[in-house]
């Protein structure tokens, strides 16, 4: 695959957690030297659970406890967060994690796979058929041929697969000029700033335990996009409340919002920013990456494994741009008003965000919604050709959602046995025998989970059975345990269960 940023990255250890030979280049020398993305969300969490490096992540990242909105310089309002998504995940908070220290522990859960990155390698060409891919790849001055039988094109914005499928990149440029810089300061901030005002938009959250803060925000209209960062400091300074002792790194960008016209070309795919960007409001932009990684990581490893037909890897496209598209559009009416400069803008900005955000936020139902747009925990495959069925509020192509061990501790949650990476049922209560019996012949693990308050409360149904995808998407929701629906899913995509990292060697 080409890209070895997180999306890259993570699907590349997707593939060979299950087995699965990988290639990964990328025409970077290394990791990544600067932060830029951030925030890392619980859905996110959740996938590295799955891996079994969640922790380590969580242990080198810091949780945002609260968003502090100011004034004129002053503080105008808190909207506290701590864990805003207690019941909701095991990981019920907003992480900021640093993207060069995230991809370089990422290479290292790779390189303990057994898989290397090759750096200073970059796609050239490609040309594909019904057998395979073909590509030609530079190593500085020198060419070299290569094949596989698939290939994924996770190499960002200006992506060189995406332009060799000659697929278009619809969408626009936001007018203002941006600024992000990553710098010291004497305050221990572990918490997101915000200023808003009629004319500008400045926000600092922490980016290291060190002490390093990132700050981004709207560069004033100069009539140059030759800005240095002294040129911003003093106001920096004034809006924010902080001294700032040392600046490590300094950019300006331009935002994009595109989403590519198709995610697969037949054997060639693409995902992270190679197939979608947007605005940097909520911090989705890697973390839609990652969930893309996971959605085909799975389903390519079934199909090269002969666990499944291929058509099952028609589903990763309509799964994922749908998401894509309302993300794109959903974040970009977000920005739009964030950064307006009219009357209305002046209205979210001076009044909407600072007195009625946190006023909503004192709602627990208020808080939760929040926590499930932000933290990525919603998104659903409800149209899913791979979905159906209902038990209690669950609809099939629902993440599943999260029920604590009944004395609390995650090691006992409904979680835990996911970490298998493969297909499984759930049934909350007592499980019917025929279902046993199917469950059994067809090697399909089969948990039996107590019904209890929370199972209840999180919206699942009594002695109902969920088909669980590897991606902890239910893909079945049976209330009343149907086999025959069962058995006709399975059929249907030529499904087959057992040990999900055995049977490896095929070529990605």
């Amino acid at each position: 695959m080409a890209g070895a940023g997180p999306t890259g990255l993570v699907l590349a250890l997707g593939l060979a957690r299950r087995g699965v030979t990988v290639r990964i280049i990328d025409q970077a020398s290394g990791p990544g030297q600067a932060s830029r993305a951030m925030v890392v969300h619980a859905r996110t969490l959740e996938f590295y659970r799955q891996l079994g490096f969640a922790q380590q992540v969580v242990d080198l990242g810091i949780p945002i406890h609260a968003v502090h909105l100011r004034e004129d310089g002053e503080e105008a309002a808190e909207l506290p967060l701590g864990d805003i998504g207690a019941d909701l995940s095991p990981y019920p908070f907003v992480l900021s994690f640093p993207q060069d220290e995230h991809e370089r522990l990422l290479v290292e859960q790779l390189r303990a796979a057994g898989v290397e990155v090759e750096w200073n390698t970059a796609l050239e060409h490609l040309e594909q058929d019904e057998w395979g891919v073909r590509a030609v790849l530079l190593q500085g001055a020198q060419r070299v041929n290569t094949s596989a039988t698939y290939l994924c094109g996770c190499d960002g914005v200006h992506s060189s697969t995406r332009h060799a499928l000659g697929l278009a990149f619809d969408g626009g440029t936001y007018d203002h000029l941006y600024y992000v810089a990553d710098v010291h300061t004497a305050c221990a901030n572990r918490d997101i700033m915000v200023h808003l005002d009629a004319n500008s938009f400045a926000l600092m959250l922490p980016v290291r335990t060190a002490g390093m803060q990132r700050l981004i925000g709207i560069v004033p209209e100069t009539g140059s996009d030759n800005v240095i960062f002294d040129d911003l400091r003093p106001r920096l300074e004034a809006l924010l409340g902080i001294a700032i002792d040392q600046v490590n790194w300094f950019s300006t960008y331009r935002v994009h919002h595109r989403v590519a016209a198709s995610f697969r070309v037949d054997r060639v795919f693409l995902a992270g920013d190679a197939a979608h960007v947007h605005s940097p409001a909520g911090g989705q932009g890697m973390n839609t990456g990652i969930g893309d990684a996971v959605n085909l990581a799975w389903k390519l490893a079934q199909v090269l494994r002969g666990d499944a037909d291929a058509a099952l890897l028609d589903t990763y496209e309509p799964e994922r741009i749908a998401f894509a598209r309302k993300l794109v559009a959903t974040t970009d009416r977000a920005f739009q008003l964030i950064v307006a400069q009219g009357a209305g803008g002046r209205l979210l900005r001076n009044w909407l965000v600072p007195h009625v955000l946190p006023a909503l936020a004192g709602f627990d139902a208020a808080r939760r919604a929040l926590f499930r747009t932000i933290s990525q925990v919603r998104i659903h495959y409800h149209d899913s050709a791979l979905s159906g069925g209902r038990a209690g509020e669950i609809i099939g192509g629902d993440r599943l959602p999260w029920v604590p061990g009944p004395d609390g501790a995650d090691g006992h949650d409904n979680f835990a046995p996911l970490q298998t990476l493969d297909w499984q049922l759930h049934v909350y209560g007592a499980i019917d025998p025929q279902l046993a019996a199917l469950a059994a012949a067809l090697h399909l693990p089969l948990r039996a989970w107590p019904w209890t308050e929370a199972a209840e409360q999180a919206g699942l149904l009594e002695d109902a059975a969920y088909l669980l995808r590897p991606d902890l998407h239910v893909a079945l929701a049976l209330p009343r345990q149907e086999t025959d629906v069962l058995q006709e899913l399975i059929e249907r995509w030529g499904l087959q269960f057992g040990d999900d990292t055995a049977g490896g060697g095929q070529r990605g």
